[in-house]
């Protein structure tokens, strides 16, 4: 038990760095682009749909690392119920079709936590964003000084 809890760790671990390495990348690209003028319909939703198709990227990255290595380390047959089963953990869909074997069972619900934990961090990426545009649009209506906003 104790090497499998290593590995979830590890497994955990990379996931992080690969979800951290994602959204660096994405919030250098969205500063680049907050220089432009953000104030139309268009280019606000293209810029969504663009935040949303890369953090689902950043996702299925994430869901196939640990597919890989239920792969590798045959825990699942083949590659497609090794990648259906992690997708279905880290997204805590939790079908029930496909179960793991008994020594690694315990990294279905860390992978599940791992998932919610990235996407729960995706989430707030995404609302801050979408927050900060409603500010820069509308302005401060709590009645704070604008030095007190926080921009992406």
């Amino acid at each position: 038990m104790h090497p499998i809890i290593l590995i979830a760790g590890v497994l955990v671990a990379v996931t992080v760095f690969v979800h951290v390495a994602g959204l660096t990348v994405l919030l250098m690209a969205l500063r680049r682009w907050r220089a432009t003028t953000l104030t139309r319909f268009w280019p606000i939703s293209r810029l969504l749909i663009v935040m949303a198709w890369w953090l689902i990227l950043c996702h299925l990255v994430e869901i196939s690392i640990w597919g890989f290595f239920y792969l590798w380390s045959e825990c699942l047959p083949d590659a497609e119920a090794a990648l259906y089963f992690s997708g279905v953990t880290y997204t805590s869909i939790g079908y029930d079709d496909l179960v793991l074997a008994k020594p690694w069972r315990v990294l279905a619900p860390i992978e599940g936590l791992t998932g919610v934990l990235m996407c729960g961090l995706s989430a707030s990426i995404f609302f801050a964003f979408v927050y900060n545009l409603y500010q820069l649009r509308y302005g401060n209506s709590t009645g704070g000084s604008t030095t007190e906003r926080t921009h992406i």
